[in-house]
């Protein structure tokens, strides 16, 4: 195979700089031992890991996430979070109107909605308005 270019792997990631960083991601991921998924040929690590990429042995969405995952120094874990109040659901009914106390919540249509809103008066124009 005769030696890789830039424009081998141009389809494959479009934005160079993104490429240069993924090939030398992949560059030292093969020097620090991990197997290459190419025949070597006698060629240097960075021209392996741009080979990897021009004949998409490895993807480059999987590329960028390991590098990625390789820049983060902490990595924050989802916990659940403890419920703060118990589900009310979960309660007889009873229960539920007692602890409501005498909370009422006003109802509104659309059509008394609309009427309010047609109620409303657009605020005056004033001088500094620039009128």
């Amino acid at each position: 195979m005769a030696r890789v270019t830039v424009e081998d792997c141009v389809d494959k990631v479009e934005n160079r700089f993104e490429l240069v960083l993924l090939a030398s991601h992949r560059a030292r991921m093969i020097a620090s031992g991990t197997p290459i998924t190419v025949e070597r040929d006698n060629d240097k690590n960075p021209v392996v890991a741009l080979r990897e990429i021009a004949d998409e042995t490895l993807t480059p969405e999987d590329l960028k996430e390991d590098f990625i995952q390789s820049l983060q120094k902490h990595v924050e874990v989802d916990e659940p979070e403890a419920e703060a109040v118990p589900a009310l659901s979960s309660a007889p009914e009873a229960a539920q109107s007692d602890a409501m106390g005498d909370i009422q919540f006003d109802r509104m249509t659309e059509e008394d909605l609309l009427r309010g809103l047609e109620g409303l008066v657009p605020p005056a124009a004033t001088e500094d308005d620039g009128e």
